[in-house]
């Protein structure tokens, strides 16, 4: 019973830090475009260069 009063502080810290970290998130723009993001990477073309033999 008494281990009840060591987690349950952790969880509820362990809490408030994910929830901060999402306010973080959210506050720095973390979320803003994920459509672009998500495909952009099929369309990206790569410069080749020119090797010389």
């Amino acid at each position: 019973m008494s281990i009840i009063y060591v987690l349950i502080p952790i969880a509820v810290i362990i809490v408030a830090i994910a929830i901060g970290v999402f306010f973080w998130a959210v506050k720095s723009n973390q979320f803003d475009d994920l459509e672009r993001h998500g495909s952009s990477i099929l369309f990206d073309d790569d410069i080749q260069s020119k090797k010389d033999d």
